[in-house]
């Protein structure tokens, strides 16, 4: 193992920077080069590629985002495109090929192994930590942390107002953001794309709230059934006519910001793991750390096979919102 290739793709995670430095130190260490291509599969294709050194990732663990940049690329899923970036990797002489993404990130990844023949490990870098394979993907504990830090600052008005606040999350197929900022945040109720009737139990629930706590905290995923937070206000408003009921999209400020301790450790666990896989011969994986191992995934069993969601810990909100 000589030299391998790097991209971050699809959506940007907090935490992506921390696995970049990690694998290129790892990789040097070890005297491997790395050539990084700025914004994913299409810098691939465009053989916009830039060489990685020690020094070229010093600084870089505390910032948010991805110094490589990332982007979706149409091109990559034609026939065609999927040549090009074949055409560059064979270009540059690369023995390995790390993906640092999320679902549709190892989808293209394992599509490359096999028309390549190259050696690709994915690290999962997804704020929906939505990925088999990993107690935490780079960026989730971050998410979570902007998404509580809002809630509470949400709190305060709501409680000056007696209103009730209706706050969107990420987290278009899975509804782990809006699960763990609820309870951390103290939230009155969830709505998320894992259940159907949760507006139903919502609704049934303000039987049994308080009520000499007029103020109220309801998490919705982005694509539960309803659509969302604004189409759930709309509803809410009818339906409760005399409260004052208000409407929160965070939307992308839970992509940014600087990594939490716990994520850039996690990010540099894995990074650090993927280039000891390639070294490995280890090819078509996901690198993951469950129960503080590292563990390795296949892509296809990775993707979008999405956990059950814990009723334990739906349990608890429900018992510590009354």
């Amino acid at each position: 193992m000589k030299k391998i290739g790097l991209i971050t793709s699809g959506g940007d995670a907090p935490g992506m920077n921390a696995c970049i430095r990690a694998i290129v130190r790892t990789a040097r260490a070890e005297d491997i080069e790395v050539v990084g291509f700025y914004r994913g599969y299409e810098g691939l294709i465009n053989n916009d590629s830039v060489m990685l050194t020690k020094s070229s990732v010093s600084n870089i663990i505390q910032r948010g985002g991805t110094i490589l940049k990332t982007a979706r690329s149409a091109r990559f899923q034609t026939p065609e495109g999927l040549q090009q970036a074949i055409a560059v990797i064979q270009q540059h002489q690369l023995d390995g090929f790390i993906v640092i993404g999320g679902d549709g990130s190892f989808r293209g990844a394992a599509e490359l192994a096999k028309n390549s023949g190259i050696k690709v490990i994915g690290c999962p870098g997804t704020i929906d930590n939505d990925l088999v394979g990993t107690d935490f993907t780079i960026g989730y504990d971050t998410a979570i942390n902007t998404v509580t830090e809002a809630i509470d600052k949400l709190r305060d008005t709501a409680e000056s107002h007696d209103r009730i606040f209706v706050v969107e999350v990420m987290g278009r197929d899975a509804g782990l953001i809006a699960l763990r900022s609820a309870i951390a945040g103290g939230a009155e109720a969830i709505l998320i794309p894992e259940r159907t009737g949760d507006l139903e139990r919502l609704l049934e629930k303000k039987k049994n709230w308080r009520k000499s706590k007029k103020s109220k905290i309801i998490i919705v995923a982005e694509r539960e059934e309803h659509g969302g937070a604004v189409e759930i206000g709309k509803i809410l408003k009818k339906e409760w006519p005399d409260l004052d009921i208000r409407v929160t999209v965070l939307g992308h400020i839970q992509r940014g910001g600087s990594p939490t301790c716990m994520e850039r450790v996690n990010a540099s666990l894995i990074g650090y793991y993927a280039v000891k896989a390639l070294q490995q011969n280890r090819t078509n994986e996901m690198v993951g750390i469950v129960n503080k191992m590292v563990r390795y995934t296949p892509f296809q069993d990775a993707v979008k096979h999405l956990v059950e969601m814990n009723p334990e810990m739906i349990k608890i909100l429900e018992v510590l919102s009354m």
